[in-house]
């Protein structure tokens, strides 16, 4: 795979032999021994980790639809983001790293499943058509099994637009589409012609694409035509004759490896026979050997010699770590992420050091991301009440996506710099717990704020700060009303004000 992805045509290179390690073809009758780094493949699965390690808060706008909606289509969305839907997303990630984009495609079939799911779709086998940019409709296809001839291709083709699938079987070859079948041709697409109408075409009932387009980062530094543009960019783009280095110095420091074997050379007149024209052998293990006084022959000291080639050990491995730390570099990621930095403990603050170059491009590829993911769920709830019969789901409903932290704050730091805004006054309890819990929305937030009154309360009864047990009134702020506390979006802690008052009356 590497030598078919650094072959380059002679004649795009202007006729010039591209001096590329895995581009030169093998010596003859010596057998290949080039190492490949998967760098690559690190590179992409660290992009994925970054950003799915955790599932993205999807929150429904409030005011986009009703409160009983709201609920149920918040809950809904948590069964598409479980861990099956998780995964996929990551999958998804991943491969766009590397391929620079792909495709999400939303499925269904009540019969294997309850609820419509993604189909993850490679950028080659898609060809899109684009408008303004945007993703106007797609032709997904794929090779069939053969049926007869070696040489025959078999290809199904799906055509999607805005509320309609046009499927097509074609008969062709390596090279050609072919001919245009029946759908019942071929096994593997005999079920889709009960599907369809008279023209190929199945009506989704959807008034959007079924498929979603997921970009890497864009712009693309090497197509610029607008059918190619927003394909996006992968990870890789302009590191790859750093890659191909990186193979090369390792494949040097292998070789050294296998020349570096400490070998003997000994005079023909050491080796054991079995007679006139059978071979020679040399027993190592051999304590004794007896010298023949020939003249002109050296001492037997002398006569056994031993050859061991250097091993550049420090010299390959400084070249590698260089051409490594640059090929991260290139690709946007820090070398911490890669454990090049080692893994001494650090603190939250110098984590988000060594890794800040990686923390940028994971939120430039959010930017990216975010969108598909959202319009990716709308269509997923549309699939879900018109084919799986969703109740209570709002497909018309407003998304926003959040993604956590990639680097957690210290516990012990939160928790101290709360400590001294509350000091300080300058923090309310409603803040504090929004800080601590930033996930949480404001009716999760207002709900642990009365409980922690009333944890306060129970400890300390009004009228009563020291705790001696006498009668006091109660708190006034025992009913927060949620919507109040959520728009104010802050507490005043009216209750430590009224405590301190009665101390100095005292």
């Amino acid at each position: 795979m590497a030598r078919q992805f650094f072959n380059t045509d002679q004649r795009r290179a202007g006729g010039d032999v591209l001096r590329m390690f895995w581009g030169q073809p093998a010596v003859e009758g010596q057998q290949s021994a080039k190492l490949h780094i998967p760098i690559g493949a690190d590179i992409a699965e660290m992009s994925a980790n970054l950003l799915w390690s955790d599932v993205p808060q999807v929150t429904v706008d409030r005011d986009s639809t009703d409160k009983a909606a709201v609920k149920s289509t918040q809950a809904q969305i948590g069964r598409y983001l479980d861990d099956r839907g998780h995964a996929k997303l990551r999958e998804a990630s991943e491969q766009t790293a590397g391929l620079s984009n792909v495709y999400l495609r939303v499925v269904w079939d009540v019969t294997l499943r309850p609820r419509p799911w993604w189909d993850v779709i490679a950028a080659d086998a898609v060809v899109p058509e684009w408008r303004w940019g945007a993703l106007a409709s797609a032709i997904v296809w794929r090779e069939l099994e053969p049926l007869t001839k070696a040489d025959e291709v078999w290809r199904l083709l799906e055509c999607h637009t805005p509320g309609w699938i046009e499927y097509g079987v074609y008969k062709g070859t390596l090279d050609t589409l072919g001919t245009l079948m029946d759908l019942t041709d071929h096994p593997e697409s005999q079920g889709l012609a009960e599907r369809v109408d008279s023209a190929g075409r199945q009506a989704t009932g959807i008034p959007r694409l079924l498929i979603s387009h997921l970009p890497n980062v864009l712009p693309n530094r090497i197509w610029s035509g607008a059918d190619a543009a927003p394909l996006g960019r992968s990870d890789f783009a302009g590191v790859e004759p750093l890659m191909d280095s990186l193979d090369e110095a390792w494949t040097s420091w292998m070789r050294d490896l296998r020349l570096g074997v400490a070998r003997l050379a000994v005079p023909q007149s050491m080796l054991e026979t079995d007679g006139k024209g059978s071979a020679g052998r040399f027993n190592l293990s051999k304590e004794l050997l007896v010298g023949l006084n020939l003249l002109g022959e050296d001492n037997l000291k002398d006569s056994i010699s031993e050859i061991q080639f250097k091993i550049r050990v420090e010299e390959h491995e400084q070249t590698c770590r260089a051409l490594r730390l640059q090929i991260l570099s290139s690709a946007g990621y820090s070398a911490q992420g890669f454990g090049e930095a080692g893994t001494m403990a650090a603190t939250a603050t110098e984590v988000v050091a060594r890794k800040e170059e990686s923390l940028t491009t994971r939120g430039t590829k959010i930017l990216y991301q975010r969108p598909t993911l959202i319009e990716a769920l709308t269509t997923m709830m549309m699939v879900d009440v018109k084919h799986c019969g969703a109740k209570g789901v709002d497909p018309s409903a407003e998304l926003t996506a959040s993604w956590p932290q990639a680097v957690q704050p210290d516990p012990e730091a939160t928790a101290r710099a709360l400590s001294l805004l509350e000091s300080a006054g300058a923090m309310s309890t409603f803040m504090k717990v929004k800080t601590l819990h930033p996930e949480w929305d404001d009716t999760e937030i207002v709900a642990e704020v009365r409980r922690i009154r009333e944890d306060r309360s129970h400890a300390f009864p009004a009228g009563d700060p020291f705790g001696q047990g006498g009668d006091g009134e109660g708190d006034e702020e025992g009913d927060i009303d949620p919507d109040a506390e959520a728009e104010a979006g802050a507490d005043e802690d009216l209750d430590e004000d009224t405590d301190k008052t009665e101390l100095r009356a005292a």
